[in-house]
């Protein structure tokens, strides 16, 4: 069978890198399939062009020029996505037709294009739904009935790409509910949370960390975005409460508001250490190194079950979180792996961080039932295989 895989932001494809579609694609090579992979030319994460793989792998990928963009929110994105997805419907129509094409969502061009494409051409279109797009931006730039208006084209492209699909796959139900909100054609879809290797994880996690920690020290991670999404600020206020110096908080991640966060922590005096962006089997070893894990997500957030909440689970360590999403509270709590704190609320965040902190039992007890929790739900090994099975249609 053909497949073409169709991922508008990926990682480098080599062994350090755990996105989502390196690791399917694998997996459908392995079931002899020709899988392609087409993706952008233009890194989404380090905002440069993109340097081609050299890593040998069993499946082609294809990097489709776009020009690229400054900053995460700005009208120069939209163009740039723009011109990719013309690119990549430039190719899918020069390329022989494919059996399936299975498209990540966001970006919205390129999948409205590939969209549009399987239905001319009676191919089996499979949509995995990563972010919810236009929601996500409307949490940045959110002015009443302005946002609604100026978003509503956007809405329209995801709506296109939703009902058009011949199986709904999606990281979280909230994301897959919202697909099949506008989807006449598929009963159902299937919830595969991005999750992680934790074969990979935990040989990553064995290796030396990047810093060492000074004895009695309780370290406090997080793993991600710094950005208009994460509320580090709420965690510093935590800390400065606290006011003790025992716990350093290890932040692992770039982004938008890096120089902000650092200036904030700086100005609370809290003892916080800023790696800056790690590559994976880094991340890995300096988050198995730490004590407790913070998932602080601002009010309202669009996200739902996102990457950072594999690798806290895999890592064997309680989560303090103060997303409002439904669906991780209920994970939080099912598994009593640690605390779900009031969004925005740095005197209840920094209370069980304080109960944590001074208790170690409670710690490793929560710890060993994240680690459960990763089993049953974060393991690709044996998650992935529902996505195969979409994709064949089974």
């Amino acid at each position: 069978m053909d497949i073409v895989i169709i991922a508008n932001f990926t990682g480098d494809f080599t062994d350090a890198d755990n996105i989502r579609f390196k690791y399917l694609a694998q997996m459908l090579a392995d079931t002899g399939s020709e899988v392609e992979v087409l993706t952008s030319s233009f890194d989404h994460f380090k905002k440069c062009p993109r340097k081609k793989t050299k890593t040998a792998l069993d499946y082609k990928v294809r990097f489709i020029k776009e020009p690229g963009y400054p900053k995460n929110v700005c009208i120069k994105r939209f163009y740039s996505h723009r011109i990719w997805g013309k690119n990549v419907l430039r190719y899918l129509e020069r390329r022989k037709k494919p059996d399936v094409i299975y498209c990540a969502v966001p970006s919205l061009t390129g999948p409205l294009a590939a969209a549009k494409f399987c239905e001319k051409n009676g191919i089996r279109f499979v949509v995995d739904v990563q972010d919810l797009w236009p929601e996500a931006f409307q949490m940045v730039v959110n002015v009443p009935v302005v946002s609604d208006v100026g978003f509503a084209p956007f809405k329209a492209l995801a709506d296109g790409i939703y009902k058009r699909a011949d199986a709904i796959c999606s990281v979280s139900d909230t994301y897959g509910k919202r697909a099949l909100s506008v989807n006449k054609k598929c009963k159902g879809y299937t919830t595969v949370y991005l999750g992680t290797d934790l074969d990979t994880f935990d040989s990553f996690a064995a290796q030396p960390p990047i810093l060492q920690k000074k004895d009695g020290e309780i370290w406090l991670a997080y793993c991600g975005t710094l950005g208009s999404s994460y509320d580090l600020t709420c965690v510093f206020d935590a800390l400065a409460m606290l006011d003790d110096q025992r716990i350093c908080f290890i932040v692992m991640g770039d982004g938008p508001r890096e120089d902000e966060f650092r200036a904030y922590a700086k100005q609370k005096n809290v003892n916080a250490v800023f790696t800056g962006r790690l590559d994976y089997n880094e991340m890995c070893s300096l988050l198995n190194s730490c004590d407790i894990t913070v998932n602080p997500i601002v009010h309202n957030a669009a996200q739902s079950i996102i990457n950072k909440h594999a690798d806290y689970a895999a890592s064997g360590l309680p989560v303090l979180s103060t997303q409002e999403n439904r669906e991780y509270k209920a994970l939080v709590r099912k598994y009593k792996m640690g605390f779900n704190c009031k969004n925005n609320d740095a005197a209840d965040l920094a209370d069980k961080l304080k109960l944590l902190a001074n208790n170690e039992n409670l710690r490793r007890r929560m710890g060993e039932n994240a680690r459960r929790c990763a089993q049953e739900k974060f393991d690709r090994k044996t998650s992935y295989a529902q996505l195969i099975k979409a994709v064949f249609g089974k």
